[in-house]
């Protein structure tokens, strides 16, 4: 599923749930003691007041590491939570707590308001996000205060957590493509267990960790941070979560951006269709740009072809037999998919993925074993961030779809057309699903937002993750004058953070001057 363009720079891209006031992983106290406690009423909860402190390290559970330090010219990191309901259907119950974290504009004086990013997943943090990519963003800055947050069963936002970090290597080792009867059974079983232990540890909560309820709790953020309208910058998947808040809250959406856009038309099967899609776009550029540079690339072949033909048989032998990686850990055939798509998202990386690529023909499976592990948000000491888990609970909370494995492998023909290397991988992943145990809430995500004000809504279209096509399909959906297409012609998953100067500047006119460029707009 879409991972944040913010998560791929760190190289990240799919517990028990705290519903009382106070969360253990990093929580300032001060800041918790003045929240609504156990139910409250929907008047007390839009009317709470934050209170700002500084930010502490981030949680085990959003990938550890250290506190955010200031931004240039020191302005600092301020962290909160926010009270919201566990069940927006029953707004007067349960409360859950929710993690924020901004950096003031730096002109109060023309201050717009605030800019709420969502940097994808689903299952990103935006508490370690943000800091990450701040300098990105430092223009923006200029008028607004920068805010993000960790939606809920994300990070410091009650974390879904289903299984131990010694748990979490052995399940992703497994042969996420069987071969067999018995490896179908084992995938099952493990799939099974997973999903059990994300039913154990969330409870009650599970049910409600879904994009409608994440998008209510941006209404809810707007209203509390006093901004008239809300300002949004979503990326990924954050383009599927702004676009729902759009359909629910058109009246409320003030100046708003969507880059590497999730195709809203799109069901599960479509949606892994259109990424195996994608990723074999994204390979077939890299393996180009292989055979363009002759004798500087180290990999074989003389043509794509040739050079992802050695891919696939690399593939095929870590099928039959794993190579060593880091310590005690071996490369195994998903691992070496999985880091391969890891390596695809920009392509700051491909020079990874080619010394990945003939390391591991080698014997030495360590880089793309690293790669793999950013991409399921493991660190050097082992610890796993909670970005899978949370991806799998809000998916599987959001689509209603549950493909058994003998359905997905039914599929597996398709698949293989449209991606020789990540074919297998995409279409045995429509069963991800299939174990949950709480139902889905859509087909699709209905964003169509009639009413709305302007949205800037940009594809780039070498984009693997979020293939271009849903660009367009967002802007139809969204409806007329609403959705404002801008087409980034590159690579990469995300497009503001590309580099490209026409893309910065025209999110920039926008964002900072209400400038609406003309819808078709291109940048190269």
């Amino acid at each position: 599923m879409p991972i944040s363009a913010a998560q791929r720079a760190a190289l990240i891209t799919a517990t028990t749930v705290l519903l009382a006031a106070g969360c253990s992983d990093g929580a300032d106290d001060t800041a918790a003691a003045t929240k609504p406690s156990g139910s409250a009423g929907l008047s007390a909860l839009t009317e709470q007041k934050l209170v700002w402190a500084p930010c502490t390290a981030p949680s085990a559970a959003e990938g550890g590491g250290p506190a955010p330090s200031p931004l240039p010219g020191g302005t600092p990191w301020e962290c909160s939570f926010l009270q919201a309901p566990l069940d927006w259907a029953k707004p007067e119950g349960e409360t859950i707590e929710l993690a924020l974290i901004r950096a003031k504009a730096r002109d109060s004086d023309n201050r717009i308001g605030s800019l709420l990013f969502n940097f994808g997943g689903p299952g990103g943090s935006g508490i370690t996000g943000l800091p990450g990519f701040a300098n990105e963003y430092e223009s923006l800055r200029s008028r607004y205060d920068l805010v993000s947050f960790d939606p809920r069963g994300v990070g410091r936002s009650d974390p879904v957590e289903c299984a131990t970090d010694k748990e979490l290597d052995a399940y992703y080792a497994l042969d996420f493509t069987p071969d067999d009867a018995a490896e179908e059974r084992t995938l099952s079983d493990a799939q099974k267990k997973y999903a059990a232990g994300c039913e154990q540890d969330a409870g009650a909560a599970l049910p409600h960790v879904g994009t409608e309820n994440a998008a209510r709790d941006m209404d809810l953020m707007r209203q509390v941070l006093g901004d008239d309208k809300l300002h949004y910058f979503g990326i990924s998947y954050g383009t599927e979560l702004g676009g729902v808040y759009a359909h629910l809250f058109p009246e409320n959406v003030g100046r708003a951006v969507l880059d590497a856009v999730v195709d809203p038309d799109a069901g599960v099967e479509e949606g892994a269709l259109g990424q195996a899609k994608g990723f074999q776009l994204a390979l077939d550029n890299f393996a180009q740009d292989c055979v363009d540079r002759g004798d500087e690339c180290t990999l074989p072949g003389t043509s794509v072809a040739e050079v992802e033909s050695f891919v696939t048989d690399l593939l095929a032998s870590l099928d039959k037999k794993p190579i060593p990686g880091i310590g005690s850990r071996e490369l195994t055939q998903t691992q070496a998919t999985n880091g391969i798509a890891q390596a695809l998202y920009s392509k700051e990386y491909w020079p990874y993925l080619e010394q990945g690529l003939e390391a591991a023909d080698g014997g030495d499976g360590a880089l793309l074993l690293s790669l793999s592990d950013s991409m399921n948000g493991r660190s050097q000491t082992g610890s796993y961030s909670n970005i899978q888990a949370a991806n799998a609970a809000i998916n599987c909370v959001d689509f209603k779809e549950r493909y058994t494995l003998g359905q997905a492998k039914e599929r597996l023909g398709e698949f293989r057309e449209a991606s020789p290397v990540f074919g297998d991988f995409m279409g045995w992943a429509l069963a991800s699903c299939s174990q949950w145990p709480v139902p889905g809430t859509w087909e699709n995500p209905d964003v169509s937002a009639p009413g709305s004000a302007p949205v800037l809504v940009v594809g780039t279209t070498g984009d693997p993750a979020t293939p271009y096509e849903g660009t367009r399909a967002m802007v139809n959906a969204l409806g007329k004058g609403v959705g404002v297409e801008v087409t980034y012609e590159g690579e990469g998953h995300g497009a503001y953070n590309s580099g490209n100067a026409c893309v910065k500047k025209t999110v920039d006119a926008y964002l900072l001057d209400g400038k609406l460029p003309a819808s078709g707009t291109v940048c190269k």
